[in-house]
């Protein structure tokens, strides 16, 4: 099974899909943590993501898809992937679902917390690539890009949202159970479009 965290940067996705994954024995698939791996490797992928990631925009899809679906269509039968970071687009999300084993993804998880939240957040993480005018922008590509990509899963009628507000605990009960739930659904949603 596959479940899809969603939400703006900043907003705890990564935190929640780690620590559901640690607890519960899952995996955890971080695109961001892949494309800094490219980038810190100075492949040729990660050389180009750089470009696109100094100045704050989305890597492009192919790009992203290529590395995604790779994983993605080598899952064990048993395995509950929690992708955390992709899809971003309405396009990523179709180009995952041609890609995923049919009646394998189940979940989108998007988290939702307030700009003034993101921000406080992202500039506190130190990274380099996290000044006030990056965070601002990416902020903004990913507003722009976040509503066909929720009505895009509320249509297939997989979509939960988790109010990111609150503490991380009270967020990541409400997570597991939310898989737990998706685990056992006898009626997956979401198949192949």
């Amino acid at each position: 099974m596959i479940a899809i965290f969603l939400g703006a940067p900043g907003v705890g996705k990564g935190t929640q899909a780690a620590a559901a994954a640690e607890s519960q024995g899952w995996t955890h698939l971080s695109t961001g943590d892949l494309l800094r791996q490219e980038v810190a490797a100075g492949t040729d992928l990660g050389l180009k993501a750089k470009e696109y990631m100094d100045r704050g925009d989305l890597v492009p899809d192919n790009v992203m898809v290529g590395m995604v679906a790779a994983r993605v269509e080598s899952m064990e039968n048993n395995e509950v992937l929690l992708l955390d970071g992709f899809p971003r687009t309405k396009a990523q999300a179709e180009a995952l679902h041609a890609a995923a084993p049919e009646g394998s993804i189940r979940l989108a998880v998007c988290y939702t917390a307030s700009d003034e939240t993101l921000i406080s957040r992202l500039l506190g993480r130190g990274r380099t690539d996290d000044t006030r005018e990056v965070v601002e922008h990416r902020l903004a590509v990913y507003s722009e890009t976040t509503e066909p990509l929720v009505a895009f899963y509320r249509d297939l009628g997989i979509l939960c949202e988790v109010d990111a507000e609150r503490e991380i605990k009270i967020i990541q009960s409400e997570t597991i159970e939310i898989i737990r739930t998706g685990l056992a659904s006898t009626n997956p949603q979401g198949a192949n479009g």
